[in-house]
């Protein structure tokens, strides 16, 4: 079976959208795999996605497929750069979205239908992981696609407020660092890169909000803190989710543990005590869904 990177090309709502497929060399067509669905931030690509994570490494030694769809942009004839920049509709009223006739969820619940036909897949194990604004996304998949997913892990993202419910409760890692200029955890208002002007919420917001979804006894609580790094879990909450976040003392608008493509006088210190792919692909194993 082929190990190189695929691309996966759909037609939705009108719009041609891609994906690249990573499947591991271990793929035999027979025994089913999981998989996991990486998100990029605004203005970043399915490719940067990979040179900066570490999960197409990750997914050979582990032995699942990886897909690193594409985001949309402004003007689609020219390539993805900071005036033509690549994003998710994460509900935020921000970006590309309903207006320009984005239908982000139904791409990621064709893409599924496509993976489902193409490979097997462990139907149990279908997870998703973002960065910023993928981050932001990948929340709301973990509420609007709760019946697909296993379970979320978000960098850098935040919880943009909805009436939706999940149908189910999806176990959530999150990780942040404290530096970071562009998701203060304290919330306030930002410059992204591309010059546009956002109120970010305190992200406590957000992770409590979770939390609530989940039907958790009681708000995040920190454990001790190690090597720069403050752990909040929150759990056992309902049908034995969890909730885990991290903040990394020192830590920019970045990948923990990846590299960033971006100065750091626009995303901050690089440097990260703990390697977030490990730490998410390590949660994601412990949460398959029961169907």
């Amino acid at each position: 079976m082929t190990t190189e990177v695929q691309s996966l090309k759909l037609a939705v709502s009108g719009r041609e959208r891609e994906a690249l497929v990573y499947v591991p060399s271990g793929y035999d067509g027979h025994r089913p795999l999981p998989l996991v669905l990486l998100f990029h931030g605004a203005a970043g690509t399915a490719r940067a996605m990979m040179r900066t994570t570490g999960w197409v490494e990750k997914a050979e030694r582990e032995g699942f497929i990886a897909v690193f769809p594409e985001g949309t942009r402004p003007d689609p004839r020219r390539p993805p750069l900071l005036s033509n920049p690549q994003t998710w509709d994460d509900g935020s009223g921000h970006f590309l979205g309903r207006a320009e006739g984005v239908d982000d969820v139904g791409f990621v619940r064709a893409l599924l239908d496509a993976l489902s036909e193409a490979f097997v897949l462990d139907a149990e194990r279908v997870y998703a992981a973002g960065f910023s604004n993928g981050g932001s996304f990948v929340f709301r998949l973990g509420v609007e696609l709760s019946e697909h997913l296993a379970a979320i892990a978000a960098v850098a993202g935040v919880f943009w407020p909805t009436e939706r419910r999940p149908r189910r409760p999806v176990p959530l890692i999150y990780f942040l660092g404290e530096a970071d200029p562009l998701v203060p955890p304290g919330g306030g208002r930002v410059r992204l890169p591309s010059g546009e002007e956002i109120e970010m919420p305190p992200v406590a917001e957000s992770l409590e909000r979770w939390a609530r979804l989940l039907g958790c006894p009681d708000k995040p609580r920190l454990t001790q803190p190690q090597g720069g790094v403050r752990l909040y879990r929150c759990g056992p909450c309902r049908e034995g989710t969890e909730l885990r976040a991290y903040f990394i003392q020192g830590l920019g608008h970045v990948w923990p543990g990846g590299t960033t493509l971006l100065p750091e006088a626009w995303v901050g210190p690089s440097r990260s005590p703990i390697r977030a792919t490990d730490l998410i692909w390590e949660f994601f194993t412990r949460y398959p869904r029961e169907i």
